[in-house]
C-alpha cells in the first residue's frame, strides 16, 4: 500500500486506485504511515522555472524544506521519469503558503533553484523520513511562473483540499475585474487535471513504487 499525498479533493479522486491510500491536504500523515511501503507526493503544482507550462510533468530529485534538501528514492524516481511524458527533473520547493504572484515565484526560483512549488511535498518527505519509508514526488504544472493568481483563487482554498465556492463568489462580487484571470486560471487548471489523469494511467497501480515488479502480472 502506497500513501499518495496531494492537495485537492479533486486530485484525490483522480489518483484513487488499487494499492493506494490518497490523502488530500497533507495532514495526519504519521497516523496513516502504518502498513505503508512508501510515500508519494503527486498532484498539481505551481511552476518556478520560467519555461514550464500548464500540463508539464515535473519529477523531484529532492524537495527543499526551508534550508534542507530532502532526497527522493533514486529507483522510484527513475521509474516515474521513465513512464511519464517528457518530465522535467529537478528540485521541488515545499511551502506552507501559496506562492501567488509572479514576483514571488521568480524570487523563489532565484533563491533556491527549485523548478516547482507545492504545499505537500515537504510534509510527505518529512513523514517518510520519520518512518524510514521510500519517498518520491511527481507533479503537473497548473500555473506558470509568470502567472499571478487572482484573489478569488487564493481565497477559495481550505484545509483538507476543499474549495470554498462561497468565498470565491464573495471575492468576485467585491472585485469583478478579476473574472478574466479567474477563468484563465480555471482553464489552465483543467489542462493540469487532464494531464494528471493521463499520467496516473501511465504510472499504473502503486505509481511504480517500492513493490514494482512484485505485483501480479494483470496489475502491472
Amino acid at each position: 500500500m502506497i500513501l499518495a499525498v496531494t492537495g485537492l479533493q479533486r486530485e484525490a479522486r483522480i489518483l484513487d486506485g488499487p494499492g493506494v491510500e490518497v490523502v488530500a491536504g497533507g495532514g495526519g500523515l504519521d497516523l496513516r504511515a502504518a502498513g505503508k511501503q512508501g510515500f508519494i507526493s503527486i498532484g498539481i503544482a505551481g511552476a518556478l522555472a520560467p519555461d514550464l507550462k500548464p500540463g508539464d510533468w515535473v519529477v523531484a530529485g529532492a524537495v527543499r524544506d526551508r534550508d534542507e534538501l530532502l532526497p527522493t528514492d533514486r529507483d522510484w524516481t527513475a521509474r516515474l521519469a521513465s513512464r511519464l511524458p517528457a518530465p522535467r527533473r529537478g528540485v521541488f520547493f515545499g511551502s506552507d503558503t501559496i506562492a501567488t504572484t509572479a514576483a514571488q515565484k521568480a524570487a523563489l526560483h532565484r533563491a533556491t533553484g527549485a523548478i516547482a512549488i507545492d504545499m505537500e511535498s515537504h510534509r510527505a518527505a518529512r513523514a517518510a523520513q520519520r518512518h524510514g519509508l521510500p519517498f518520491a514526488a511527481a507533479r503537473v504544472i497548473s500555473d506558470a511562473a509568470h502567472r499571478t493568481l487572482p484573489p478569488a483563487a487564493r481565497g477559495g482554498m481550505r484545509s483538507g483540499g476543499h474549495v470554498d465556492l462561497p468565498a470565491v463568489l464573495r471575492s468576485l462580487l467585491m472585485a469583478p475585474w478579476q473574472l478574466p484571470a479567474l477563468i484563465r486560471t480555471g482553464l489552465e487548471a483543467e489542462v493540469a487535471f487532464r494531464a494528471l489523469l493521463r499520467g496516473h494511467r501511465l504510472l499504473g497501480p502503486g505509481f511504480g513504487g517500492p513493490n514494482f515488479g512484485k505485483l501480479p502480472p494483470d496489475m502491472v
